[in-house]
């Protein structure tokens, strides 16, 4: 099969991808789109994008699976302890000291549940050193993603030792029983909520949120999806709102002079 062929085959394949269960392919960069779909052909025996367009014909169970692959599904609970460390230290007495009748925090691409769960810990325990738990009730924090079969799981808010990798020691056994099931206290989970969202098609929550967390999500996205996303944040954040990208994620364009970096290091920023 020639190159130009082997090019229609992916287009035809991923405009039936958006057509049939509305994910955007286009807005995703290709590399990754061809590199994540090559694992579901592997598994299914296909050797050409054609081959697998038959198999989710023939299989709808597959388009699950397939789109499960091309979602973003990896966390831990603190994943990159320094970033979550920082955000204890230079954002979390911030939020707290504003005067809102409600602090809105949103992790945005959750996946399993991990981010949110642990944004509210830390919120939670802020609340206790300070003898202020009694102020938890104007915590909400959402955490969104397209995946049902992730928001289940993080609905029920129990995890494997796998998701404890990045956890202080100390911390888990705050907040952790020492044997499994490993389970999300029931004050912490009440702070949180989740929502089915589509990044790209789906407005934001609203407007008016303190802490939007979007890590190692938008570098999957090309350029001008990253640029939309960028501005949706800035427009979603309360005045003075951060916003908390991956190590490997960085503002770029305009979005630039709409944050002023709290921690560059950690890709902390905040919309003055």
């Amino acid at each position: 099969m020639t190159e130009s062929a082997i090019d229609l085959e992916f287009e035809e394949l991923t405009n039936k991808i958006s057509r049939e269960r509305g994910f955007l392919c286009a807005s995703y960069k290709e590399r990754c789109l061809r590199r994540r779909i090559a694992v579901r052909m592997r598994a299914r025996g296909a050797l050409t994008y054609g081959e697998y367009a038959r198999v989710l014909d023939s299989d709808p169970r597959e388009f699950d699976l397939l789109l499960d692959a091309l979602t973003i599904n990896v966390t831990k609970l603190f994943r990159n302890w320094e970033t979550f460390d920082s955000i204890a230290r230079r954002v979390v007495p911030a939020l707290w000291a504003r005067p809102d009748r409600q602090l809105r925090i949103w992790s945005a691409g959750c996946a399993s549940g991990e981010e949110a769960y642990s944004l509210a810990i830390l919120m939670h325990r802020h609340a206790v050193i300070r003898g202020e738990r009694h102020r938890l009730s104007r915590i909400s924090v959402l955490g969104s993603d397209i995946d049902r079969a992730s928001l289940e799981a993080a609905a029920r808010g129990v995890y494997t030792e796998a998701a404890f990798a990045d956890t202080p020691p100390e911390l888990r056994a705050e907040y952790f029983p020492p044997e499994p099931p490993y389970a999300v206290p029931a004050e912490v989970k009440a702070l949180v909520h989740f929502e089915r969202r589509d990044l790209l098609r789906d407005p934001e929550p609203d407007h008016g949120i303190h802490l939007i967390t979007c890590r190692n999500v938008i570098i999957y996205f090309d350029r001008s999806t990253q640029e939309a996303l960028f501005q949706r944040f800035h427009d979603a954040l309360a005045p003075g709102g951060f916003l908390v990208l991956g190590k490997v994620e960085t503002l770029f364009g305009p979005a630039r002079n709409w944050f002023t970096p709290v921690d560059a290091r950690e890709r902390i920023f905040q919309r003055p």
